[in-house]
């Protein structure tokens, strides 16, 4: 069980570091947040996951409430750091703005 937990807990760790090479390697602040904003929260998962056993109930539940958080505040976050981004016209470089669009009354989709 123990060499179980800690292989999955490695894994956590792993994608931890791919998304931090992602926020280096990325140029956009979109490509960097959805590096960071889509794999910490696995990351957390893989590694709370691994630890519970070791931890046993107790820590279980300090995992559960802190990997609850995040999950729950991280897409929300990320949302308005990018709409932050957006607003600052930082982006002038990227090919498509849909966001611009949309502002303006308009659809992707068209005009209904």
């Amino acid at each position: 069980m123990r060499v179980a937990a800690e292989l999955v807990m490695v894994a956590g760790a792993v994608i931890a570091v791919l998304a931090g090479i992602g926020l280096i390697r990325f140029s956009t602040p979109f490509a960097r947040i959805q590096a960071a904003g889509k794999a910490s929260p696995v990351a957390l998962l893989l590694m709370s996951v691994g630890a519970a056993p070791l931890l046993g109930w107790r820590g279980f539940g300090y995992l559960a409430i802190a990997a609850g958080a995040m999950i729950v505040t991280l897409p929300i976050v990320a949302h308005l750091l990018l709409r932050a981004v957006h607003r600052t016209d930082s982006i002038d470089h990227l090919a498509m703005d849909d966001l611009a669009a949309d502002e303006e009354g308009e659809t992707h989709l068209g005009s209904f």
